[in-house]
């Protein structure tokens, strides 16, 4: 690597925002480097609800324009990415005391008209009694409503976005910090620092995005100066995973008495994931972590739905993470975090080479904020080409071809037969894993495999040499962590001791690679 490299963009911050910007101004032409001083999405990003939804919640604080605009993103991302996404069905038990009948009805009638909905289905009122929805609720509740969202894997929508930007032409370097960076008169001048061997480069870069999630802030303040027109709020969420409440797969969303509404869900088979919490923070966002009083909370709401009970001793994982939420003039006065706004604003600088800094926002719209950004900052780096992600799909995405189409989502399980048909040595649980992974790249990481045997050694249950070759050579990961609980997430259902094995082999294969092992 140069001393110094030059390029048009430099994007720090390796969330959602920062990949999705990266993917888009790659593909438009401009030369990007993008730096993230941890793994990719492993902040916030991999620690959200794990939705694409436009925001049921968000009506009753008239955001009806972030409502609309969510939802709009919604579908638009379950077709780009049919293996990493799919549509979800969610049930709203009714307690008649929290929200009346009519305002649910109204804002589920607003919720289906608000965007064009081409393939997921309307709402619907429906009573409890024998259905599957209502045999794991408590007999108190009679009546539900129903609505159509989407399920996204959040790690992983970071991944495929950044190996899109590299193949692009963009250069992604995690576990890179940014020490320093300046404003030249006519460039920013960054000097960034790679984790693994402490070596620091210059980059020089004709414009910066500042994508820093819940340091965005705090970096902003360091590179413009005090006087920023946009606070943040930080705010933690945390969601707790427990054995299988419920054997469907519809998701449950649970009214509490404090006009909050928490999330259950069906989670990698075996599990429910409970969620999410909004507590106001103000520690270290590099290492939040759920309180006694949160677990507590969850627990006891699920508690009050469903007739299997849960204690804080059944949680077997729980996740939290830091939201850098928008504070707007209106949120001023509210007490409190849930009622603080998701939408994103992009605070633009020109007072010399141009600075974009990405304040608030959510996964739903991270694709539609990219677009944003790069159609500001495009124009000042002199690239005149056009927004083009709205009709691309992801890397894997293209299970029927190149154009985004909804059967691509609707006819996964289609897709997996005929994989299975493909390569009928690979056991159907594999098989299944490698698809929702991987989706049509599951080719590469089968290349030269005709047995089970040709995946090499199983380094842990399931999880075999092929895979953790592909998972390092093509996705960055560095340790057992990045495989275990964001590349997969089998780390719900392997022994302790999987990741000191883990480590090792990639350990042997950094070795072998650098010739230290023959």
């Amino acid at each position: 690597m140069a001393e110094t490299m030059d390029c048009d963009l430099l994007v720090v911050g390796g969330g959602i925002n920062g990949v999705g910007i990266a993917r888009d101004a790659a593909g438009r032409g401009l030369r990007v480097v993008l730096c993230e001083k941890d793994d990719l999405g492993a902040h916030t990003s991999s620690a959200s609800s794990k939705l694409v939804h436009g925001g049921l919640r968000y009506l009753e604080h008239r955001e009806f324009g972030l409502v609309r605009k969510a939802l709009r993103e919604r579908e638009l991302l379950l077709c780009s990415a049919p293996h990493i996404m799919r549509p979800l069905r969610f049930v709203m038990p009714h307690v008649a005391n929290r929200r009346s009948a009519w305002l649910i009805r109204a804002g589920l009638f607003l919720y289906d008209r608000l965007a064009p909905r081409a393939f997921l289905p309307a709402s619907e009122a429906f009573e409890l009694a024998g259905h599957r929805a209502g045999l794991p609720l408590k007999p108190e509740f009679t009546r539900a409503f129903a609505y159509s969202d989407g399920w996204v894997d959040d790690a992983r929508l970071v991944i495929l976005n950044a190996v899109d930007a590299r193949e692009r032409g963009a250069l992604v370097l995690p576990r890179t910090r940014c020490d320093v960076v300046t404003r030249r008169a006519d460039h920013w001048q960054a000097r960034l620092r790679r984790a693994e061997s402490s070596a620091a480069f210059e980059v020089r870069a004709r414009a910066l995005v500042n994508a820093a999630g819940p340091w965005a802030a705090r970096l902003a303040g360091e590179v413009a100066g005090p006087g920023t027109r946009r606070a943040l709020r930080l705010v933690k969420g945390s969601h707790i995973v427990v054995p299988r409440l419920f054997d469907h797969s519809c998701a449950y969303l649970l009214q509490h008495a404090d006009g909050r509404v928490v999330f259950a869900m069906p989670y990698e088979g075996a599990f429910t994931l409970i969620g999410t919490t909004d507590v106001e923070f103000d520690g270290n966002p590099d290492a939040p972590a759920i309180g006694a009083d949160e677990t507590l909370y969850l627990c006891e709401l699920a508690n009050r739905y469903f007739r299997r009970q849960i204690a804080p001793h059944d949680v077997v994982w729980s996740y939290s993470g830091v939201r850098p939420l928008l504070e707007d003039a209106a949120a001023r006065g509210r007490a409190r975090a849930a009622a603080v706004t998701r939408d994103y604003f992009l605070e633009r600088d020109t007072g010399g080479p141009p600075l974009l800094s990405v304040l608030g926002g959510k996964i739903t719209t991270f694709r539609k904020l990219a677009e944003e950004a790069v159609d500001w900052l495009a124009p000042l780096l002199g690239s005149t080409a056009p927004a083009w992600t709205a009709a691309s799909v992801l890397p894997g995405g293209d299970l029927f071809g190149a154009a985004p189409e909804a059967r691509g989502v609707l006819q996964f399980d289609r897709w997996v037969t005929a994989l299975r048909r493909r390569h009928e040595w690979l056991p159907a649980p594999l098989a299944l894993r490698y698809a929702r992974a991987y989706g049509m790249r599951v080719e590469r990481v089968l290349e030269g495999c005709a047995s089970l045997g040709d995946l090499g050694v199983e380094v842990a249950p399931g999880l075999y040499e092929a895979e953790l070759r592909y998972l390092v050579e093509q996705e960055w990961a560095a340790c057992a962590a990045d495989v275990l609980w964001r590349r997969t997430k089998l780390g719900l259902h392997l022994r302790p001791g999987a990741a000191r094995d883990i480590d090792a082999w990639i350990m042997r294969s950094r070795e072998a690679q650098t010739g230290i092992i023959a």
